[in-house]
């Protein structure tokens, strides 16, 4: 990272991990006009900004500033954003299937969008320069709205979630129960289980690549993925990132760097 430039992973409190897989937070006092492009990982999130909130383009070139509060959807497609100043943030990253109970309505709704949420992050009080009491605000949050509302986890969603995380092939099921599966699907986690796999395989490969992104160990991180080959793999790349998987390397810097590489090992110890 450049100087100045941080990043923090915090596990939620154990009565959130149903629901919240990590919750992170990342500080650039002086960042680049760099445009950075974001891929779909498979996790919806809940952003507040603490600084300048970033550009995002839309789909017709123009750029437009996102609201400093924001729930991101599920993503099918890359976007494309750039800070205009200095950028600090909080953002709570959910299990794929984990969001439905916060957002109170289908994922699907908020599939490839970005949802303004100042109205209901308004008092959350996360300070400047302090990671940790950041993420404690966020999940306090949460936590109060999970007692209130009564979150649920829909079992059969997330065995299917977990398997495609473990990379488990598929349960053959019949006609009807696959059509059952993709309702709910959408319902708790706003994609088909078959783009959630794409996603997730995509995902995988910034799970395996080595630093440096030279073309072999691209190769390499994509065969451990779980690709075919490397034309696989650069379809994938097209078609979540827009870019080939060294120009991705070679262009992109600082948030996207940071998202790309966030981890799923245990972290440090629970918020309380």
């Amino acid at each position: 990272m450049g100087e100045g430039e941080r990043y923090a992973e915090f596990p939620p409190p154990p009565s959130l991990a149903p629901w919240v897989k990590v919750v992170w937070t990342y500080a650039n006092p002086e960042p680049s006009d760099t445009v950075q492009r974001i891929a779909p990982d498979g996790c919806p999130e809940l952003i507040l900004d603490i600084g300048a909130p970033y550009e995002e383009e839309g789909p017709d070139g123009v750029w437009s500033l996102q609201p400093p509060a924001l729930f991101a959807g599920q993503m099918t497609q890359p976007i494309a954003i750039r800070p205009v100043g200095p950028v600090e943030l909080v953002a709570v990253r959910f299990h794929p299937d984990g969001a439905r109970d916060w957002l109170g309505a289908p994922l699907a709704t908020a599939t490839d969008g970005r949802l303004d949420m100042v109205a209901r992050l308004k008092g959350v009080a996360a300070p400047a320069g302090d990671p940790e009491s950041q993420a404690r605000a966020m999940t306090d949050r949460l936590e109060a709205l999970r007692l209130e509302q009564g979150w649920t986890v829909d079992p059969l969603v997330r065995a299917e979630v977990e398997a495609m995380m473990d990379d488990a092939p598929a349960l053959e099921r019949s006609p009807a129960d696959q059509r059952a599966l993709q309702r709910r699907f959408l319902d708790r986690v706003g994609v088909s289980p078959r783009m959630l796999r794409s996603v997730m395989r995509f995902r995988r490969v910034f799970d395996h690549v080595q630093p440096g992104g030279e073309s072999s160990g691209w190769l390499e991180a994509g065969l451990g993925a779980g690709y075919f080959d490397q034309p696989q793999m650069a379809r994938d790349f097209r078609r979540f990132l827009g870019c080939t998987a060294t120009e991705w390397a070679r262009e992109q810097v600082e948030l996207a760097r940071a998202i790309a590489s966030q981890t799923y090992k245990p972290g440090p110890p629970h918020l309380a």
